[in-house]
C-alpha cells in the first residue's frame, strides 16, 4: 500500500477476491424489505425493541462464566490436577470471546434500552475488565466499520483485505495468534502509553481493569492463576478465534452498498454458535443491512432476508471450515 495509491485504487488491488459479482442480480425488495435489504419501518419498529431482562441476565452469565471457570479448575489443580489448566484455557478464551460479543453489542447501543446503563454495563464495565479500557474508542472506531465497509476510515482494512491466501500465510497467520504475536502486538500501545502524554490515561485505565481483575483471582484465592487463566487465554485462544471470526465475517469482501458485497453468510451450527460466533453475531450479513437490530431478533431477520430473496441460497457458505478452506486456497507464492 503506497500513499500515491488513491482510496479506490486500493480498494480494487488488496480486497474483493471472496466477493459475489452481484452485477445482475439487484434486489427490487419486498413487501418487508426496502431494495437494500433493510426491513419496511413497522418490521424494524418490531425488530429494534431491546429484552432488557433477558439481556441483564445474559451480561451477569457472561461475567459470572469466567469466575466458574477460574474457581473451578483452581479447586482440580490444587488436588493435583494440573492438566485440567489446559481446558481451564481453552474455556476462558471462549468465554472472553463471549464477554467481546457482549461488549460489541454494548457498542452498538443495543445491549440495553437505557443508554446510559447500556453504556455503563457493556462499554465501561464488560469491555473493560476483557483487556479493554472501558472508553468509547472501539464504538467509535466500529462505527466506521458500518458506516463504510472498506472505506477510508475502515478500522480492519488490512485484516480482511488479500484473501484468498496462501495456506501458508494463513498457517503463519494463526500460529502468531496461537503463540502471543498478536496479541503483544495489541497490547503493546497500552504499555508505550506509559511514558506518551496523550495515551497515558488509555494506558492506566487499562491497567487499572487488569489490577481489578487481578484482585478478583486474589480474593477467590487463586492469585497464582491470573497469568495462566486470564492472561494467557487472551493471548493465545482468543486471538484465534478472533481472527478465524473476523475473516469469516469480511475476508475477501470488497466496498461496496450492497451488503451482500461486503459480508459474507456462513450457515450457522450450534458448536459455531457456542465456541466463536455466540449472541447471534453470525448472522453478519444481517447486522451489517441493519445494525440497529438487537442480537437476539437477528436469526429472525435474516430468516426474512432469505425467504424474500435478499440472501439466495448460493450465497451461504455451508460451514466455516468451507469458508475457511477457501479464504486459504490462494496461490502458494
Amino acid at each position: 500500500m503506497t500513499i500515491a495509491e488513491s482510496h479506490d485504487e486500493i480498494v480494487a488491488n488488496y480486497t474483493g477476491g471472496m466477493a459475489p459479482d452481484l452485477a445482475d442480480r439487484q434486489f427490487g425488495g419486498s413487501d418487508r424489505l426496502r431494495p437494500d435489504g433493510r426491513p419496511l419501518p413497522e418490521l424494524r419498529a418490531e425488530l429494534r425493541k431491546i429484552p432488557d431482562l433477558a439481556n441483564a441476565l445474559t451480561v451477569l452469565w457472561a461475567i459470572a462464566l469466567p469466575a466458574l471457570i477460574v474457581l473451578g479448575v483452581g479447586a482440580l489443580v490444587e488436588r493435583g490436577q494440573w492438566w485440567m489448566l489446559l481446558p481451564g484455557v481453552l474455556a476462558m478464551g471462549v468465554a472472553q470471546n463471549a464477554m467481546f460479543i457482549l461488549h460489541h453489542e454494548g457498542a452498538h447501543r443495543l445491549l440495553f434500552s437505557n443508554r446510559r446503563i447500556n453504556d455503563l454495563v457493556g462499554i465501561t464495565i464488560v469491555g473493560w475488565l476483557a483487556f479493554g479500557t472501558g472508553t468509547h474508542h472501539y464504538r467509535r472506531g466500529h462505527a466506521n466499520h458500518h458506516r463504510d465497509e472498506f472505506g477510508p476510515k475502515e478500522p480492519d482494512f488490512i485484516l480482511y483485505s488479500f484473501y484468498p491466501i496462501a495456506k501458508a500465510s494463513m498457517r503463519r497467520k494463526t500460529r502468531r495468534d496461537a503463540t502471543g504475536v498478536s496479541a503483544y502486538r495489541i497490547l503493546k500501545p497500552r504499555f508505550t502509553g506509559l511514558v506518551k502524554p496523550q495515551f497515558l490515561s488509555l494506558s492506566l485505565r487499562f491497567f487499572f481493569g487488569q489490577a481489578v481483575v487481578f484482585g478478583l483471582f486474589g480474593l477467590a484465592g487463586y492469585a497464582w492463576a491470573y497469568p495462566v487463566l486470564w492472561a494467557l487465554p487472551y493471548a493465545t485462544v482468543y486471538q484465534v478465534l478472533n481472527r478465524l471470526r473476523a475473516i469469516a465475517e469480511h475476508g475477501g469482501m470488497t466496498r461496496s452498498p450492497d451488503r451482500r458485497m461486503t459480508t459474507h453468510h456462513v450457515e450457522q451450527t450450534r458448536l459455531a454458535r457456542l465456541l466463536m460466533v455466540p449472541y447471534g453475531v453470525g448472522y453478519h450479513v444481517a447486522h451489517h443491512v441493519d445494525s440497529g437490530i438487537p442480537f437476539r431478533n437477528l436469526a429472525r431477520f435474516h430468516q426474512i432476508l432469505e425467504a424474500d430473496g435478499y440472501l439466495p441460497d448460493d450465497l451461504r457458505w455451508p460451514s466455516y471450515r468451507a469458508l475457511w478452506s477457501a479464504l486459504a486456497a490462494g496461490p502458494s507464492n
